[in-house]
């Protein structure tokens, strides 16, 4: 019988019980056990995190028939310990003080443990709950999501550094306690510096990037074929006049995220909503639209040529801070970019968007951002582009992209007196967000950060070659008839037009265009 695929399921008796499907990582799990004691886990949000600290929970609670016909099942002697499980995401801090609802969450925990805490503070009484808890048994120690309180306030500076205060004044007491913690695992999107929230507490081991937990989280591409063999076919078959080979299509959807450059996975959540809906969407990137990050690339200068194929040092992505924030480290850990490869010679790492589903979705994001348009007015204009495009309506292609430029207000876009190279990549990022949103391929060679913009885009019955050039359309299409970028498809039997497209700084829009036909 086909199981029910869990999502939004994160309590893993719920998901055994009710016979979800499960993807097996007990072995992964069972190493992580045992090979240590204290960890540190980032990873974005929707990628099973909350799944599996319940998975530790239970283990370490000895619930050993929750594991039957798993991996884990003979291997450990489930032996009960104390468990605390501090899980952010549930606490109401927002509404009662993230100190409140920590001393609230405490006391929960000795309750059940008929524990009496007579400290006088949530430091104190997370220390005190240690001791006792441990003096039997040693304790594991779970913390789910635990920069929730100050990722919630990313943009309230004095708020999140306040709960960042009292995070580190609840982690202070940690080290001091070793000889009462069996196991302690913190979890979170990110990490922030060591000397904000951890400086007591640097014995963490940060497996965020170590090869040997890259597939503790997600899909591997094995996985994937094993355990949905049953639901992909259903899926082959509804797009076999689409994408002849599913698989592949999966693939550069959903797959694509790693942590060592080496290893790949599928998000967790796109996949249980792909084959339960049996449709091809964005779904991990609309539970959680970045307005914030939008805005934070276009005050900053960034330009989409920023994000792609992005290199940087390791060390780059070990510390978050919220008053000095590093784009590209933010966006590698919130999953929005990815690392594709990382030589250990340099320590130089290759940030890329992941797959199909995030580059489509933060592209859109980022061009109704940078011309001041709702998404579905920036939707709409796309759709009217691309039928264009399909009709060989060079006129009308030009009167849309206007349009699009039209609504830039003078403070957003970039003042004349900044330097050529700023304004022009500002403009060609609009422009170039819009090409790559039509669906067809953009030769990245020639697309490149320094401003020269040449399109390729083939239609049933035509090729567009089009150069997008601050200046006059005369030059624009004599640049691309000098570069004879036209010359390798003349073998086509499809018909070949040349556009050149002129901007004007003083008008910020299209001052004209020019277009011809070679065949």
């Amino acid at each position: 019988m086909q199981k029910k695929l869990p999502i939004g399921v994160q309590e893993f008796s719920k998901l055994i019980k009710e016979e979800y499907l499960y993807v097996d990582k007990t072995e992964i799990i069972y190493n992580l056990i045992n090979q240590g004691i204290y960890y540190f886990l980032s990873r974005p949000r929707r990628f099973g995190k909350s799944l599996m600290i319940s998975i530790l929970k239970e283990i370490f609670q000895g619930n050993q028939e929750l594991f039957e016909g798993l991996w884990i099942h003979d291997k450990m002697d489930w032996e009960a310990c104390p468990v605390i499980h501090l899980d952010f995401s549930k606490m109401s801090e927002k509404t009662i003080g993230l100190q409140s609802a920590l001393e609230s969450r405490l006391a929960e925990i000795a309750r059940e443990n008929k524990i009496d805490l007579v400290t006088p503070n949530y430091s104190t009484q997370f220390d005190e709950l240690i001791r006792k808890l441990g003096s039997g048994k040693k304790v594991a120690i779970l913390v789910d999501e635990y920069d929730k309180p100050i990722i919630d306030h990313v943009d309230d500076p004095d708020k999140a550094d306040h709960n960042r205060e009292v995070l580190k004044n609840l982690y202070s007491v940690v080290k001091g306690n070793d000889k009462y913690i069996r196991f302690f695992l913190l979890t979170g999107v990110s990490k922030f510096s060591q000397v904000s929230i951890f400086s007591d507490l640097n014995n963490l081991n940060d497996i965020s990037t170590d090869e040997n937990y890259a597939t503790l989280l997600g899909y591997t591409q094995q996985e994937l074929e094993f355990y949905f063999k049953e639901f992909i076919p259903v899926l082959a078959q509804k797009y076999a006049d689409y994408f002849p080979d599913i698989l592949k299509a999966i693939k550069e959807w959903y797959n694509g995220y790693s942590w060592d450059g080496a290893h790949f996975v599928y998000n967790p959540f796109s996949i249980l909503n792909l084959f339960e809906k049996n449709v091809f969407r964005d779904y991990w990137f609309q539970t959680g639209t970045p307005t914030f990050l939008m805005k934070l690339i276009r005050q900053n200068g960034y330009s989409p040529f920023d994000l792609k194929n992005r290199q940087l040092n390791i060390n780059y992505f070990n510390t978050f801070d919220l008053r000095n924030i590093e784009l590209n480290a933010l966006l590698f850990q919130t999953g929005y970019l990815t690392m594709k490869a990382f030589n250990f010679g340099t320590n130089i790492v290759t940030l890329d968007f992941p797959n199909r589903e995030v580059e489509e979705a933060f592209s859109i994001h980022l061009l109704a951002e940078f011309s001041q348009r709702t998404k579905e007015q920036a939707g709409s204009i796309l759709f009217k582009l691309g039928q264009a495009v399909e009709a060989g309506e060079t006129e009308t292609f030009v009167e849309l992209m206007k349009s699009m430029f039209a609504n830039i207000t003078y403070p957003l876009a970039p003042v004349k007196k900044s330097t050529p190279e700023h304004q022009e990549r500002y403009y060609h990022s609009i422009f170039y967000l819009c090409l790559k949103l039509l669906g067809y391929q953009i030769d990245a060679e020639i697309m490149t950060h320094d401003g020269r913009i040449d399109a390729v885009l083939q239609t049933a019955a035509q090729i567009w070659v089009i150069e997008f050039k601050l200046g006059t359309a005369e030059s624009a299409l004599e640049q691309i008839q000098e570069k004879a970028y036209h010359l390798k498809y003349t073998a086509s039997d499809k018909k070949i037009l040349l556009l050149g497209i002129g901007f004007s700084v003083e008008s910020r829009n299209i001052s004209d265009f020019q277009c011809i036909s070679v065949k």
